[in-house]
């Protein structure tokens, strides 16, 4: 099985909402990139955005 890999990008956020997320991650034993990719992923499946490795439907995959 091949290993997926991670893409790396910067991302700029104000302070308040990383304030917020460390604080989130902080609360749920994450790393802050942890809880952000725990929460993209959370909005992608409650959108239907994801293709069907991680969901199970026909819907492209947006890597």
């Amino acid at each position: 099985m091949a290993k997926k890999q991670n893409k790396s990008f910067v991302l700029r956020i104000d302070p308040e909402t990383m304030d917020a997320i460390e604080k989130w991650a902080a609360d749920e034993f994450r790393s802050v990139n942890g809880q952000i990719q725990w929460m993209l992923d959370q909005m992608l499946k409650k959108n239907k955005r994801l293709g069907k490795n991680k969901k199970g439907e026909d819907t492209p995959n947006i890597e």
